[in-house]
């Protein structure tokens, strides 16, 4: 008896297109965007406003780290508004949402929640819901049945997600979806995800941090790199909105090797405190440690306070940390970090009423930096009257009434102003 034949596996075929025809570009229709409120203040900052219609989103972060809990916050104020939500899990039983969503006290939504994470199953339920919003939770979890790939694979992502693509702007549906990190702290799967996608928001910050820091690093409905600070509690995700106060709220008064920063987040003027322990090596090579700013750029500011300021750098070991678990990435906080080094050096406070912000080059010269005036403004409201900072800035903007502006053109200037110059 001859054996059966063996069924052949059917065949991938990709999907057709949309069938649109080509227009006009006058004759399309352009109205203002829309944007929907998520119910968080911070959410909407870093959003560019609020969620628009029709947008795809990703959200990245460590695991635990708060992706969830956010969004399915978001989605109880939706649904609180009238809207249709659905929330897909690929990941979580329905009971396990349950019990989130009433430890969040927003068990009593009309919130719709489908556990799958096969695709095709996942599409046929958004065309028989037909959402106003959607949740995809997480990406990574998502898979096409025809597809012979392991789901969270290159081309299973590239593939659900271009799905979700497809139908998001062809229904004016706008999608979240939560996205798994590797250890380097990038999204995990393709980097072609995040070119599909309208928005990419990373969570930021430590466990052992209360706070979470959320970050846009592409929008295009908005500014990029805004921030968003969220407070972890027992409820869900407070949005903290006077971050500058929170972030100098336990700052030491009259301790040496700290020094206030006003950086430009996005749109957002904000405080922070850089902190500096210089102390005497018994090392063969002195121990640099360094947390929340670019350690390159660091050891570079360190080489030129040892060379142009005439600190001995070569036999000291530096610690350097920027308080609450911010990273600073932009150059105007050379002068605070060097401040608050030479501060640590000599053992000297900074005055408590002082700002510092200002570019350190190679040559120990202190640099222009841009939006002074706003700077000048967020520090007037927390009450500081003194601020340090390029001589170049201060010809070109007005001091805010209760400011007085300190302009210097070199870091020697600036630790002489201070009085940090070390006695020998």
């Amino acid at each position: 008896m001859a054996a059966p034949e063996e069924t052949a596996p059917k065949a991938y075929k990709q999907r057709g297109g949309t069938g649109g025809e080509a227009m006009p570009l006058r004759s399309i229709q352009a109205d203002d965007q829309v944007y929907t409120s998520s119910g968080s203040a911070e959410l909407d900052r870093v959003l560019g406003g609020g969620i628009v219609e029709g947008a795809l989103m990703l959200v990245g972060g460590d695991p635990g780290i708060g992706k969830s809990t956010l969004l399915l916050q978001v989605c109880d104020h939706l649904c609180r508004m009238g809207k249709r939500v659905l929330y897909v899990s690929g990941e979580e039983s329905a009971r396990q949402i349950r019990l989130r969503a009433q430890r969040l006290g927003a068990h009593q939504s009309d919130l719709l929640v489908l556990t799958e994470n096969a695709m095709d199953q996942v599409e046929a339920k958004l065309q028989a819901v037909q959402p106003e919003f959607c949740v995809i939770d997480s990406i990574q979890t998502m898979y096409r049945p025809e597809m012979g790939s392991a789901p969270g694979s290159v081309s299973q992502v590239r593939e659900c997600a271009s799905i979700l693509m497809r139908y998001a702007k062809t229904t004016g549906c706008a999608v979240f979806l939560v996205g798994h990190v590797t250890k380097e702290g990038s999204l995990a799967g393709p980097r072609v995800l995040e070119h599909m996608v309208d928005v990419v928001m990373y969570f930021e910050g430590d466990h052992t941090h209360e706070y979470r820091l959320l970050r846009a690093v592409k929008n295009r409905f908005g500014s990029v790199n805004e921030l968003g600070i969220f407070e972890m509690t027992g409820t869900g995700m407070r949005a903290v909105e006077g971050a500058s106060e929170t972030l100098l709220s336990q700052r030491a008064k009259g301790a040496s090797g700290s020094c206030v920063f006003c950086g430009m987040e996005g749109s957002r003027p904000m405080l922070v405190d850089i902190q500096a322990l210089v102390t005497q090596s018994f090392l063969q090579v002195p121990r640099r440690t360094v947390d929340g700013m670019d350690s390159s750029r660091v050891m570079l500011l360190l080489a030129v306070m040892e060379k142009r300021a005439r600190l001995k750098m070569y036999c000291r070991d530096a610690y350097i940390n920027v308080a609450g678990g911010l990273s600073l990435s932009e150059p105007a906080a050379d002068l605070a970090l060097c401040m608050a080094v030479a501060s640590s050096y000599v053992d000297r406070p900074v005055p408590g009423d002082w700002a510092v912000m200002g570019e350190v080059g190679l040559a120990g010269e202190v640099r222009s930096i841009s939006q002074l005036e706003r700077r000048a403004m967020e520090c007037r409201r927390l009450g500081f009257t003194h601020i340090l900072c390029p001589r170049d800035s201060v010809r070109h903007v007005k001091a805010p009434e209760g400011i007085i502006l300190h302009g210097v053109d070199t870091v020697a200037q600036a630790m002489a102003v201070l009085d940090l110059m070390p006695s020998s």
